[in-house]
């Protein structure tokens, strides 16, 4: 008993497994005319990590007498369940004579074990030929060129001959450009230093080193006026340097006022005496003197006078020209090389176009 209970499990076991192994072919056409393809679908279903060999066929390897293998592609490998899948490799076949084939099973050998497919059938027919009119064959035509349009070169044609001018033209230039020098023209920027702080700056340096309270008079009111007479002509724009004081105070009259003029009158009578006459002024007149000057500079001032100034040089009319003809050099330059690149870019893209590339 227990040998027979045995037995019976081990074939059941064996058929189990051969159930969970199965191979499938099918055609994709089962008729065809002579000359043409089908194909042929080899799949098996096994069990995940079994191992499948599919027959080794090679292209121009004959099927079966009559049948021919033109090309072997592998399919894909499916998984049906977590354990079972799919692997499938299809062939492409042909036949050259008009008959009915067998085609006998194919073997797939799986885990040492070989499976056979069902057998399968191929019908090729012929091709109907008209035998009764053999003059309307005609021999295979030979490779013809396509017929050649004019109309449909000609515009590349005619820009790519304006590209090589506008090449040449851009060239030309160039060395225009070169040959011709450039004129450099730099723009100076000078700042000035206002009149009214001008002459603040110089009383100041009066002040910081006390020529007054030195006993230096002479040269104090010098000093002292100089730098008035200097304001009187940045500001003014009268020759002050050049005047005496009355005919600096005439001219000051037609602008100012009066009683500004009459301090600056004895300002400079004082610096007069001081300097010609050897008068020796009190110490309270040369703090009251140059109080009257600063006093008529802070009056009289100007806050809108600019500090910078830009100098332009001054150009020749032969170094005017070259600067004109060398930006019309450059403005032609440009244009003609931006011309150049976009009909060089569409004849290139037409042509592409028209050579089919």
């Amino acid at each position: 008993m227990k040998k027979s209970f045995l037995i019976l499990l081990l074939a059941v076991a064996a058929l189990q497994a051969t159930a969970q192994v199965s191979v499938e072919a099918m055609l994709d056409s089962v008729t065809i005319f002579i000359g043409q393809q089908t194909g042929l679908t080899l799949s098996v279903t096994m069990t995940e990590g079994q191992n499948a060999v599919f027959p080794q066929l090679e292209p121009r390897q004959e099927l079966t007498p009559g049948v021919e293998v033109i090309d072997v592609v592998d399919g894909d490998s499916v998984h049906l369940d977590k354990k079972r899948m799919r692997i499938s490799r299809k062939y492409t076949i042909t036949s050259f004579d008009d008959t009915l084939y067998y085609l006998p099973p194919m073997v797939v050998n799986v885990d040492g074990k070989d499976y056979e497919s069902k057998n399968l059938a191929l019908k090729v027919l012929p091709v109907e030929v008209d035998t009764l009119h053999p003059e309307q064959f005609f021999p295979p035509k030979s490779v013809q060129d396509n017929p050649f349009e004019w109309s449909e070169w000609s515009l590349p044609f005619w820009l790519s001959i304006l590209v090589v001018l506008l090449s040449a033209l851009v060239y030309y230039l160039y060395i225009r450009l070169k040959d011709n020098k450039p004129i450099i023209s730099k723009i100076r920027i000078i700042r000035h230093v206002p009149p009214h702080q001008k002459a603040m700056n110089e009383i100041q340096r009066i002040k910081a080193e006390g020529i007054a309270q030195g006993g230096d008079q002479k040269e104090y009111y010098t000093r002292l006026t100089g730098a008035l007479r200097t304001y009187l002509e940045e500001r003014f724009g009268i020759n002050a340097m050049e005047m005496t004081s009355g005919e600096i105070i005439e001219q000051l009259r037609k602008v100012e006022d009066q009683s500004q003029l009459d301090e600056l009158r004895q300002l400079l009578e004082t610096a007069d005496m001081v300097k010609f006459a050897k008068y020796s002024a009190m110490l309270n007149e040369n703090d009251r003197d140059m109080a009257s000057v600063v006093e008529f500079i802070q009056t009289t001032k100007r806050e809108d006078v600019p500090t910078v100034e830009k100098v332009k040089p001054n150009l020749s009319e032969n170094e005017k020209r070259s600067q004109r003809s060398r930006i019309i050099l450059k403005t032609a330059i440009t244009i003609a090389s931006l011309v150049a690149i976009g009909s060089l870019a569409w004849v290139v893209w037409t042509v592409w176009g028209l050579l089919g590339l």
